[in-house]
């Protein structure tokens, strides 16, 4: 008879292998060469080899054949019904829907009145069906290498792409069991909101029924930099410790265990549904219901049970593997099944805590770095306190609540007023814990090859401490490859001028070599219109949070050493406060007295709160670093009136020359050129107030022949620019020009020799 007992991990294995062959290439299929290779090495038997074998081809076969369909056009109108992946911001309704073959669509909707939106707003839209009209568009392409990549997110989750609605009508409802829970799961998360104080409706929605869409962004950043943001997920011991409440609860109430058992691995697949689906609570409730079911017939093990739980739900969905919830979830587990007999080999609660976050946290670690390109050092210890905090304290707290609100409402309302101003306490401590500098370990993100090299690594420590080998050389294993990720984006002696596509605005990033320092030439920013208050977002989009933050961690650049605001326009500086709430700034640079527009009110209170110094400069102000040496070459009074005030950066490095300015117009232009009658054929020029009419005269453009001019504008933007006209004068003169709305951000890369290498991000 063939045992498959510790063996169902490399059946799991082969049909990750064949879903990534299906969506990426069929040459990943040669993975399976040395794997097998792999199995004979630990001595697996040939019938399990060709099982192995078997099982991946005849996955891969399947996995093809189901993508396939995502290739047949979508016809308008076309009738889709609503999943329970939706979001209301705003004005607008986005969530997946599927069309009659079951795949999934990303379908946008705006509101036409506030009238509308409520009404959606008072109904759970699961399982509701729309006959709409629409149109089928390409995903955004993201504005540079670290941003939101909205293709990657579809390809997640099995999305054949985004359809913007132009209109549609209800058409009835698809009723299932799934329908059913979704619509008491929406009744859970109305009651909350209506019967809990507002300080704890986030967190019990978040804890009992999977919603994280009310979470504080503060507190989310707060909870990311101590490392538990994954206590807000339902988790395998979140779903252990509901089921051990209910199971406990069904004996108290008199009944069998054997019936409780029964009941139990009924109720948690509707759990499951209820709390979201994701891929956590189905891979804990999975993997509970197949131990349950085999302890009928002998035991099965936890590895394999996690390993039929994957093989089940990615032959389901097996765009699944791309999702970093599912890496995560699947990996953690996987590393404390596989460590158990370490952490056991200690008795102490205290150091088995530690260990357990060790063992998480370092499996995981360089997937964290691809995906967040940052991961928190102060979470080894802070878990050790928090999670059991959560997990057997505050989460039964509010189930206890939960339950009281709805049967007992006076009790209720004296435990709320008990634990409120506790949970408040507890939040101001964790406000203040995250305020200790450097948690935060952020090398960038790594390439695929440190990535493989830092879980050799992983997999090296492990096997040392299994073997109890001796500290130091524990250490060394684990450090080194740490060490090399930490240097890799710092190992250049180029000099990089990254122009960031912010929309309509600006935001250069110069990269001295080997990142000695770090300037950043304004910030970027939103010029807000006044809206109607239902159409506002509840969370605003932030270009300084949600463009730039990202990139300079996906650099791994953890310090700005000059700040350099150009003057008092949004475009320019309403970014920079949310840079400094998550980047370190030595020191900021302003043109002068422009700190006295109400634009500049934020930054200065963050500033300030920050101790950064705020320096105003003008012209003829130099300073030399690594052989580059940098000028403002604008303004030369401290009056300021507006864009011709802005502060202009001259950059050069041996024959290399740089100029970047800002938002200056025609009269400006002039007075520089007869101020600095040697400024002449530069070699990269940010033109002045992103290529509007009023900027890049003739006669500055045929003094200076820019070999190449960047034009920091939106795609698409109300204001036109850059202006034809002014694009047509750089183009008479075979000068080379690229907008960053259309392009995307742009790199310029300059080596010893002053040679330029230019990289864009949007490939068209």
């Amino acid at each position: 008879m063939i045992s498959f007992k510790h063996k169902c991990i490399f059946y799991a294995l082969s049909v990750l292998v064949a879903s990534l062959a299906a969506h990426e290439s069929v040459r990943l299929l040669f993975l399976l060469v040395p794997y097998f290779l792999f199995l004979h090495f630990k001595k697996i038997s040939f019938i399990h080899i060709v099982g192995i074998c078997f099982t991946a081809f005849c996955s891969f076969s399947y996995f093809t054949n189901l993508l396939q369909q995502f290739d047949e056009p979508l016809q308008f109108p076309t009738q889709l019904t609503w999943s329970d992946e939706y979001k209301i911001n705003g004005d607008t309704l986005r969530g997946f829907m599927k069309d009659s073959q079951g795949r999934n669509v990303y379908v946008v909707y705006k509101f036409g009145s506030e009238k509308e939106k409520y009404n959606f707003q008072q109904i759970s839209l699961v399982g509701s069906r729309y006959l709409l009209r629409g149109e089928l568009v390409e995903p955004t392409i993201p504005d540079h290498d670290f941003a939101f990549n909205m293709k990657n997110y579809l390809k997640s989750n099995g999305a054949i792409g985004v359809v913007e609605i132009s209109s549609w009508e209800y058409v009835g409802n698809k009723r299932s069991i799934q329908q059913r829970i979704a619509k008491q799961r929406y009744n859970v998360k109305t009651h909350i909101q209506e019967a809990f104080p507002s300080s704890l409706v986030a967190e019990a929605q978040a804890l009992i029924i999977g919603v994280s869409e009310n979470v504080d962004e503060e507190m989310t950043r707060a909870y990311q930099k101590l490392g538990i943001t994954h206590l807000f997920a339902i988790s395998g011991l979140h779903v252990a410790i509901v089921a051990f409440i209910f199971f406990q609860g069904l004996l108290r109430l008199g009944v069998r265990r054997e019936l409780a058992t029964i009941i139990l691995m009924a109720i948690l697949p509707i759990y499951a549904v209820l709390a979201g689906s994701s891929p956590s609570v189905w891979r804990a409730v999975s993997v509970v219901e197949l131990i349950m079911i085999s302890r009928l017939k002998g035991k099965m093990t936890a590895d394999d049970a996690l390993s039929i739980s994957f093989i089940f739900f990615v032959s389901i969905e097996p765009w699944a593997i791309f999702q970093i919830g599912f890496q995560l979830s699947y990996l953690a587990t996987l590393s404390l099944i596989y460590s158990g007999h370490f952490i056991n080999r200690y008795s102490s609660w205290i150091i088995q805590s530690f260990l357990i976050t060790f063992v998480t946290q370092l499996l995981v670690y360089p997937l964290l770095l691809f995906h967040f390109y940052e991961i928190s050092l102060s979470s080894f210890l802070v878990n050790i306190i928090f999670v059991p905090l959560f997990s057997f304290i505050i989460l039964p707290i509010n189930i206890v609540l939960l339950v009281s609100s709805y049967f007992l409402e006076p009790i209720a309302a004296i435990l709320f007023l008990i634990y409120e101003p506790l949970r408040s306490f507890l939040t101001a401590s964790i406000d203040w814990l995250q305020g200790i500098p450097y948690q935060m370990w952020n090398p960038g993100k790594p390439t695929l090859i440190l990535i493989v090299i830092g879980y050799i690594s992983v997999f090296a420590t492990f096997y040392l401490i299994d073997v109890k080998a001796k500290l130091l050389k524990v250490l060394f294993v684990l450090l080194l490859p740490a060490f090399f990720i930490h240097l890799s984006g710092k190992l250049t002696n180029d000099l990089i001028i990254t122009f960031v596509n912010v929309g309509q605005g600006d935001c250069i990033v110069i990269e001295l070599p080997f990142k000695e320092e770090i300037y950043m030439i304004d910030a970027g920013g939103i010029l807000r219109f006044n809206q109607e208050e239902w159409k506002k977002s509840s969370n605003q989009y932030e270009i300084g949070r949600d463009i730039v933050v990202p990139f300079l961690k996906g650099k791994g650049i953890q310090k700005i050493d000059k700040l350099i605001l150009t003057h008092a326009d949004s475009d320019h500086v309403e970014g920079a406060e949310e840079i400094l709430q998550e980047i370190q700034v030595g020191e900021i640079h302003i043109t002068p007295n422009s700190y006295k527009k109400d634009v500049m009110n934020d930054l200065l209170v963050e500033a300030k709160q920050q101790k950064i110094s705020i320096v105003e400069e003008i012209a003829n102000v130099t300073w030399k670093k690594e052989g580059i040496s940098f000028t403002y070459l604008w303004p030369t009074e401290t009056t300021y009136e507006g864009n011709n005030d802005s502060l202009v950066l001259y950059v050069t490095k041996g024959d290399f020359k740089a100029l970047f300015m800002g938002d200056v117009e025609e009269s400006g232009e002039q007075s520089i050129l007869r101020q600095y009658p040697d400024l002449a054929q530069i070699d990269v020029l940010k033109a002045g107030h992103h290529g509007s009419k009023t900027s890049s005269t003739e006669a500055f453009v045929e003094k200076l022949k820019p070999a190449l001019t960047i034009f920091s504008a939106g795609e698409n933007n109300r204001y036109g620019h850059p202006h034809e006209e002014v694009v047509e004068r750089f183009r008479n003169l075979d000068l080379a020009t690229l907008t960053t709305g259309e392009v995307g951000t742009v790199e310029i890369r300059i080596d010893d020799h002053e040679s330029m290498l230019v990289k864009i991000t949007k490939q068209r």
